[in-house]
C-alpha cells in the first residue's frame, strides 16, 4: 500500500497542476497522510529550478496549515481520530508517557519532527492533545518546516540532480546533526 501511495505521489509531480498537488500533499501529510511532500518537491524543483523557492514556500505554508489541522485533531478529537492515527503509526504505547513529558520539550519536539523524517503528524496531534501553547506550536512549525523545505530547495537549486540521492538518503542525518548543533549553540549561549 505504501509503495502504491509513493508511486501515485511521484506521478503527481509531472502533472500540470503539480503545485496544487504539492499543497494538498503537504497539508494532509502534517495531519494524517504517510507520504512526505519531498517526493513531489524533488522532481518539481529538478524540472524547474527557477521555481524552487515558490515550491518550498507552498510546501511550508500548506504544511503549517495542515499542522493546525493535526493540532485540532489532538485538541478536539483525540479519542475518535488522533489515537487511531497514532496507533496506526505504531505510537500508541508511548502516548501516555509521552504526554507527561511532551510540553517540557515541546519546542524541540516540534522542531525535531518538522526538520527530520520523523512523522510530523505525530507531533502535530500530540501538540493539540497536550495543549501546547498554540503560538509556540505555530512559530516552531514555521521554523522547522521552513528549514526543511528551503534546505531541500536550496540544495536542488544549487546542485541539481546529483544531490537528489543525497537528499533522499541522508537528509534525516543532516537535519539531525543540524538540530544537535543548534541545540548545542543555544546551550552555549545560555551558559556563557
Amino acid at each position: 500500500m505504501l509503495q502504491g501511495l509513493y508511486n501515485w505521489t511521484m506521478r503527481l509531480a509531472d502533472h500540470p497542476r503539480a503545485i496544487w498537488a504539492l499543497a494538498i500533499v503537504s497539508f494532509v501529510e502534517s495531519s494524517f497522510f504517510p507520504i512526505p511532500p519531498d517526493v513531489l518537491m524533488i522532481p518539481m524543483i529538478l524540472a524547474r529550478p527557477s521555481r524552487a523557492w515558490l515550491i518550498a514556500l507552498v510546501a511550508l505554508v500548506s504544511s503549517v496549515l495542515g499542522g493546525l489541522l493535526g493540532y485540532a485533531i489532538g485538541a478536539l478529537a483525540f479519542e475518535q481520530i488522533g489515537q487511531p492515527i497514532l496507533a496506526s503509526l505504531g505510537k500508541a504505547d508511548a502516548m501516555v508517557e509521552f504526554n507527561t513529558r511532551f510540553n517540557d520539550f515541546g519546542f524541540w519536539a516540534v522542531l525535531g519532527a518538522g526538520v527530520t523524517p520523523f512523522p510530523f503528524k505525530v507531533i502535530t496531534i500530540m501538540s493539540g492533545w497536550t495543549s501546547m501553547p498554540l503560538g509556540t506550536f505555530i512559530a516552531t512549525s514555521i521554523l522547522a518546516r521552513g528549514i526543511r523545505f528551503f534546505l531541500v530547495a536550496a540544495l536542488l537549486w544549487k546542485f541539481g540532480a546529483p544531490v537528489r540521492d543525497f537528499i533522499e538518503n541522508r537528509l534525516g542525518l543532516v537535519a539531525t546533526v543540524f538540530l544537535l548543533l543548534l541545540f548545542g549553540g543555544f546551550l552555549l549561549v545560555r551558559y556563557l
